[in-house]
């Protein structure tokens, strides 16, 4: 069952006036931070994406073990990764990625078992074949979280299930062949199975520019809940762009916080380029940026404490972001969704983010 909605400071945050969002404001920027680790600010968690790549690399390793508290795999505890065509398991990198998180005293979060986007061959050659699918997916999970059993703090089970513009669930090589909610399912009893100390969360992202498919996200958990799912946590991916309306972060976070259960904004990163034809200046862009970097740092930080499961930027400098791919990014000017720039300086969304933790509730 949901708790009832928190309205208050939602309601009033939802009723400012468009103006608010205006392109060309000239907020005052964040106080610059003192010269401390970005996870010095917060109480509780503040994670990166990463590669074993980056992490072989001494500067950025550095610059990881000390402004971060947990590890979240970018791409190396994928299936992609580690399912090889044959139904061999690759664990090279991401054992090396749990073995820095050991070194270093940080938490390790595993990222993820199932995903619509992944269709590997192994699993390719059973379809159709439901048994002998449905064991060798269970097989494939068992291995996977079972290795980093005492170890990963928790676990994205399944990640973006709902459809793309909300409209219900995607059809996937999961669904076709173990139901539309049973693969769900399964992913969190055979996840369970393989840890039951690990916090296990269903994760997906545009919830705080799509109502609609934060609506569908929100019927779905219920739907696992009532069901007897061992969901533990609710993830919210928060790739957004500079062009995201003031207060939709907020909105988001208290709805998901209804269900009690922890919370994780899992993929955390602000991108200039996609934000809308509105923005006529990247000084614009870039005043909005703050602005919404302090707003989900500070959002979350005020939900009850047994909720503030994780923060996690998806990655550490700008350079290395997803956003920057030849795919996202072909030409100047190049976007810097992070807090950390090229070349490992902190940047002023540093500081916007030490600014919203530090007003936190004890």
């Amino acid at each position: 069952m949901r708790r009832p909605v928190r309205r208050t400071l939602l309601g009033g945050l939802a009723a400012l006036p468009l103006a608010a969002c205006a392109p060309e404001g000239h907020a005052a920027p964040p106080p610059h931070a003192p010269d401390r680790p970005l996870k010095s600010f917060a109480r509780f968690p503040v994670g990166c994406a990463v590669t074993a790549e980056r992490l072989a690399d001494p500067a950025d390793a550095a610059l990881i073990a000390r402004h971060f508290s947990q590890l979240t795999p970018e791409w190396e505890m994928k299936m992609e990764y580690i399912l090889q065509d044959d139904g061999t398991f690759r664990f090279d990198a991401p054992d090396a990625i749990a073995g820095f998180a050991h070194e270093h005293g940080l938490r390790l979060f595993g990222h993820n078992l199932v995903w619509y986007a992944q269709n590997p061959v192994a699993f390719r050659r059973l379809d159709g074949k439901p048994k002998a699918f449905a064991d060798a997916y269970r097989n494939y999970i068992l291995a996977v979280a079972g290795r980093y059993a005492g170890q990963a703090v928790g676990w994205d089970v399944v990640n973006e299930a709902v459809a793309e513009d909300g409209n219900g669930l995607r059809a996937c090589l999961w669904s076709r062949n173990l139901g539309q909610i049973d693969y769900i399912r399964r992913a969190f009893d055979h996840a369970h199975e393989a840890d039951p100390t690990a916090v296990l969360f269903i994760n997906d992202y545009n919830l705080e520019s799509l109502p609609k498919k934060r609506a569908s996200f929100v019927r779905l958990v219920e739907k696992l809940l009532q069901a007897g799912a061992p969901v533990g946590g609710v993830g919210t991916q928060t790739h957004i762009d500079a062009g995201l309306e003031p207060g939709a972060l907020r909105r988001t976070l208290g709805d998901l916080a209804d269900f009690g259960l922890p919370i994780h904004v899992s993929e955390l990163d602000i991108s200039l380029n996609r934000a809308g034809p509105a923005w006529r200046s990247r000084a614009g862009l870039a005043e909005a940026q703050l602005r919404l970097a302090e707003e989900a740092a500070e959002a979350f930080s005020t939900l009850a404490a047994n909720q503030r499961f994780a923060f996690t930027l998806w990655g550490l400098k700008d350079g290395q972001s997803w956003l920057r791919s030849p795919k996202e990014n072909r030409h100047p000017p190049w976007d810097a969704p992070l807090a950390f720039d090229d070349a490992g300086r902190r940047k002023p969304v540093f500081d916007a983010l030490a600014a919203g933790f530090a007003g936190q509730p004890t």
